[in-house]
């Protein structure tokens, strides 16, 4: 069988891979509303976005519509990517006016993927592995579906563009890691 070359179309649809996940917890601790996936699952595109066939997808700022988010204290712009991959990404810009006044909470994401393009100020993030990152303006984070990880702190501005494979990521609260 012949490989596509570099500008012949290939599928797009997303490979998703086992991953060893953390337990979700019993603890009510958590940031987050209620937009969250209770339990870990396969992700897939959401059947609303696979009922258009893919298609191309043109925003700005200004005319990106409001959606509603996982949190409360940020604002949410839908830059069309959902609707134009038919639900095999989704990329939103992500803002706020006000620094978060309470973590995240430790959680993962029911994705294959998670990418951020910081534009404006930065956030605070603590990984399973003990590590923490402040994530600047033109700095990116790659997280991949199924690890843990608690959002600490922002900026009172910030901005960011995520990136979802596929559109439809879920959020499952989850213990913190042992030592935590």
């Amino acid at each position: 069988m012949r490989r596509p070359g570099r500008h012949e179309s290939r599928p797009c649809s997303p490979s998703l891979s086992t991953r060893k996940i953390a337990r979700p917890t019993a603890r009510g601790s958590s940031a987050m509303t209620k937009m969250q996936t209770k339990a870990p699952a396969k992700a897939k595109p959401s059947a609303k976005s696979k009922a258009k066939a893919p298609t191309y997808a043109i925003e700005t700022r200004k005319t990106a519509p409001q959606i509603k988010g996982r949190r409360a204290f940020f604002k949410y712009q839908d830059l069309g990517v959902e609707a134009a991959s038919g639900g095999a990404m989704r990329a939103i810009v992500t803002s706020a006016t006000k620094g978060m006044s309470k973590e995240t909470g430790w959680h993962y994401h029911v994705c294959e993927s998670q990418f951020l393009y910081m534009i404006k100020g930065w956030v605070d993030l603590e990984m399973a592995d003990g590590t923490r990152h402040r994530v600047k303006a033109g700095q990116t984070m790659f997280i991949p579906g199924g690890l843990p990880h608690n959002e600490i702190a922002t900026s009172d501005v910030f901005e960011l563009i995520e990136v979802c494979v596929p559109s439809n990521m879920g959020t499952v609260p989850c213990d913190p890691p042992a030592g935590r």
